[in-house]
């Protein structure tokens, strides 16, 4: 996959690689469109770059389809993850090609040479310790609407940081 333009892959300091952007980025922008290839729940592939995607098809009964997966196969691949991110990442689905895209968007002004972290927010199922050694660190990377809900082995890690405010 060749380099995509105003991304540099780097050590580091949160968990071995991560991405900086090599231009000032202002709130609000697009940053990067991530590619990958998209699989089904059912289907047998390495989960560990992918984004879980809402289930974007529908089944012939009119219910909703299994959630699908982009498995990141470019730089996006090694955007970490930050309980204070500074972008996040959205996704869409094309209908007529069955194809899904995913881009991420500066949630504030990001300066050229800033690492970019988007928050994961993982099933508790899926929890893991958090080396974002951020303010906000939750301790575990999970969805803040289960933490409440990690396996027991992760309890003791768990931290409840205050939440912001709205403006």
């Amino acid at each position: 996959m060749p380099p995509i333009s105003g991304l540099k892959v780097i050590r580091s300091p949160i968990h071995g690689y991560g991405v900086i952007t090599l231009r000032p980025v202002t709130e609000g922008d697009i940053i990067v469109y991530g590619d990958g290839f998209l699989y089904r729940e059912s289907d047998d592939f390495d989960d560990e770059y992918s984004l879980i995607l809402p289930p974007y098809e529908d089944n012939a009964d009119g219910s909703e389809g299994a959630p699908m997966y982009l498995d990141l196969t470019d730089q996006t691949r090694w955007i970490n993850h930050s309980c204070d991110p500074n972008t996040e990442v959205d996704t869409g689905w094309n209908k007529k090609t069955k194809t899904a895209s995913a881009w991420w968007v500066a949630l504030r002004d990001i300066a050229a040479g800033e690492e970019l972290f988007y928050d994961y927010a993982f099933s508790a199922h899926l929890a893991m310790p958090c080396n974002c050694k951020s303010d906000r660190c939750r301790g575990v990377i999970v969805d803040e609407d289960e933490i409440d809900e990690v396996p027991e082995k992760l309890k003791p890690l768990v931290r409840r940081p205050k939440r912001r405010r709205s403006a």
